[in-house]
């Protein structure tokens, strides 16, 4: 469930834009944003799995002023990323069925969504999600393999370079790699899942180390379609949908029709996946935190309660009116640059709780936790101030 929500269109979409720009010169940062969610989940996890509560009830230990930041901010979010899902779902559809325009299979690809989390539980979930996971992965590893990249301009893109005009693009691909505030659902899956209390522990970081493995793979894949494609023809993506179908235009060209269809149901297959991994556990999310501040317990079993489908409705009608835009790849990118600023919080209180009393011993933040934790928070500290900075400049 994690790779399949987290590696989504925001990572397709901003890593393509990133490869077809600056080459493999962001593939750095590609891999920070990967290794820094492992710290960000296996934190919010490992603190469900020790206290047999939720994340959200740790945050409102810290203070009420904790749960009104989340509230106002999911709902900020889930407007934006509403719209960033459903437009991403329907690029490929329109690519491949010009029979409706963009913003009307981005409004069916919303209502299948919703319609499909709303009438299925936790289990049903995961199965399709295995089917779509599958799907991307083969697709877009194996077109990363056909492209041949270029391994020492590969490895040369480790070494941290910031080209001009790269900041926006840095902040979106570090901030939405491997997701955002999706990052912190992870321990009501592993709750939905069955896993519950510390026994659980090794299983939890061996699964959500596989998953950022995966979600790393799939990204540096991308990269390289983009960088070897597009930058090494000098095309940069447009920010319409005219940018999927040019990609797909030079996919056909050098490989045929075949393989540039596959890339469209592998882009499809990426962006719809996240879209039933949000719908799904953000808005177990957000049911957990309106039921503990109405003072319920803090249990994260909410699946088809009032309030989880108010979520439901809200990730889907309400971004509607995004669609009236018709900047779709812009959107993806500001929904990364926008997440990113979630994940200072995130990393700073799950250094406070994480060791804290609350947690026995043998499942507190060890020296490594503690690194990657305040290394995270001072990494997205820093380019969220650069990037209001370069916003309001």
């Amino acid at each position: 469930m994690v790779a399949a929500t987290g590696v989504g269109a925001g990572d397709l979409v901003a890593t393509l834009i990133a490869g077809s720009r600056f080459g493999y010169d962001l593939l750095w940062a590609a891999v920070i944003g990967c290794l820094v969610k492992i710290a960000l989940s296996e934190g919010s996890a490992r603190y469900h799995l020790a206290t047999g509560s939720t994340i959200l009830a740790g945050w409102r230990s810290l203070g009420r002023w904790t749960s009104w930041y989340f509230g106002i901010y999911v709902l900020i979010w889930g407007f934006i990323y509403g719209a960033t899902a459903m437009s991403a779902t329907a690029l490929p559809l329109a690519a491949m069925f010009p029979v409706l325009p963009l913003r009307a299979w981005a409004v069916l690809a919303g209502l299948l969504g919703l319609a499909f989390v709303w009438l299925n539980r936790y289990q049903a979930f995961e199965a399709v999600m295995k089917v779509l996971v599958a799907t991307m992965f083969v697709i877009m590893v194996g077109l990363a393999i056909l492209v041949a990249p270029n391994l020492p301009d590969l490895l040369g893109g480790m070494t941290g370079r910031l080209p001009d005009g790269s900041l926006f693009y840095t902040l979106g691909l570090i901030g939405g790699v491997g997701g955002t505030i999706t990052t912190a659902a992870y321990g009501y899956w592993a709750q939905a899942k069955g896993w519950r209390g510390p026994a659980w522990l090794p299983m939890m970081r061996f699964d959500n180390t596989i998953a950022y493995a995966v979600t790393g793979l799939f990204v540096v894949s991308m990269l390289i379609v983009g960088a070897e494609l597009l930058h090494s023809a000098g095309i940069a993506l447009e920010d319409s949908d005219r940018g999927l179908l040019g990609l797909s235009d030079v996919l056909a060209a050098r490989f045929g029709p075949m393989v540039a269809t596959l890339f469209l149901v592998g882009f499809l297959a990426t962006a719809f996946s996240s879209v039933l991994g949000v719908w799904q556990g953000m808005s177990l999310f957000f049911a957990d935190w309106w039921y503990q501040l109405r003072g319920a317990d803090a249990g994260g079993d909410h699946e088809g309660s009032g309030a989880y489908r108010f979520y439901l409705l809200w990730l889907t009608f309400p971004p509607m009116l995004l669609l009236f835009a018709d900047r779709p790849l812009l959107l993806v990118v500001i929904y990364g640059a926008f997440g990113a600023l979630f994940m200072p919080f995130l990393a700073v209180t799950l250094l406070l709780l994480n060791n804290s009393q609350r947690l026995p011993a043998g499942a507190r933040n060890g020296w490594l936790a503690n690194g990657a934790l305040a290394g995270s928070a001072l990494l997205f500290a820093v380019l969220a101030t650069q990037q209001i900075a370069a916003l309001l400049g």
